[in-house]
């Protein structure tokens, strides 16, 4: 049988990419000189594709493809496929979720750590020759805080239990409140910024949430408030999070997403008591080959015949299981 045409919109790491050219026919967009002609040439023998977060699937490109039946994406996240779109054309999305949990969550806590105790300033103090001059100064702790969570999902939960460990309170905010667990629910974002000091953001990406974290929470943060955001970077108003550090509205920020990755704005670089990832929660070899495996098994299975093994809601075989 003639092996399947798959799209690859951006490389993945060899062993995928090995994995891929074994069971299927790869077409690689990031290396087509001439992506219009690439398309008018490729996009009708196209049955599959693998992208990841930073190649946007959007209508468009879903227009030139018209035989796709699987958009298999690398991460958790996939607010840069167009959903609706692909659900309307039949279209199955599907992404890596459970096999990156623990390590954004382990992430999220060194984050928060590294944040709250200056952990990277220490670092470059001491490397820098001024210990034998005088002693580092005294940092903010997690003694005494409550740790909100915006977005209780898979990570979030994760991330709570670890918590738990430290002795904090933990709060949330979502859709709704969860009755399988014990930490207190705000029915407002505004709610649980007033009742927390750490505002931890593990919430999806997407036009609903873009922006979420503005001003008004950030203020109802406090000046003891640290903002940690592991999610996606549009969730936080950037701007008006650099206007409140510049100010003292609040604390500090760890930061390991941002709105127009890589690109950080310079204003967010200059300051020194934040502390900032080149978006690596889920940047662990062991992690990243797990999540790689599973873009593979799902176009597989597929393609096998025995539909999608981690389809997102929004596309239709959620809706027939």
């Amino acid at each position: 049988m003639q092996p399947v045409d798959l799209l690859l919109l951006k490389p993945m790491q060899p062993s995928v990419m090995d994995a891929l050219a074994r069971s299927f026919t790869l077409h690689r967009a990031d290396t087509a000189p001439d992506r219009d002609r690439f398309y008018a040439e490729i996009g009708p023998r196209i049955r599959g594709m693998a992208t990841g977060a930073q190649a946007p699937v959007d209508a468009d490109l879903i227009a030139r493809l018209p035989n796709l039946e699987i958009v298999a994406s690398f991460g958790v996240g996939y607010d840069t496929i167009d959903t609706k779109a692909a659900a309307a054309r039949g279209i199955v999305v599907t992404n890596t979720p459970d096999v990156l949990t623990d390590e954004v969550a382990d992430l999220a806590l060194g984050l928060l750590l590294a944040t709250v105790r200056q952990i990277p300033q220490a670092d470059r103090y001491l490397r820098a020759g001024h210990w034998p001059k005088s002693p580092y100064q005294l940092t903010a702790t997690l003694r005494g805080r409550t740790v909100g969570i915006l977005g209780l999902g898979r990570i979030g939960r994760a991330i709570a239990r670890r918590l738990e460990g430290f002795g904090v309170s933990i709060a949330y905010h979502g859709r709704r409140p969860q009755d399988d667990v014990g930490y207190a629910y705000h029915s407002s974002l505004l709610g649980l910024a007033h009742a927390a000091d750490v505002l931890m953001v593990v919430a999806p990406g997407g036009p609903e949430t873009n922006g979420l974290v503005g001003a008004e929470v950030l203020a109802a943060l406090g000046p003891d408030g640290i903002l940690i955001n592991v999610a996606r970077g549009s969730v936080i108003d950037e701007p008006a999070l650099v206007a409140a550090l510049q100010a003292g509205t609040i604390h500090s920020a760890g930061l390991d997403v941002f709105a127009r990755e890589p690109h950080v704005p310079a204003d967010l670089a200059a300051l020194d008591h934040v502390v900032l990832l080149p978006h690596v929660g889920s940047a662990s070899v062991h992690t990243r080959e797990t999540m790689g495996r599973l873009v593979v098994d799902n176009l597989s299975h597929w393609f096998g015949g025995n539909g999608p093994l981690t389809p997102v809601p929004e596309t239709p075989w959620a809706g027939q299981a």
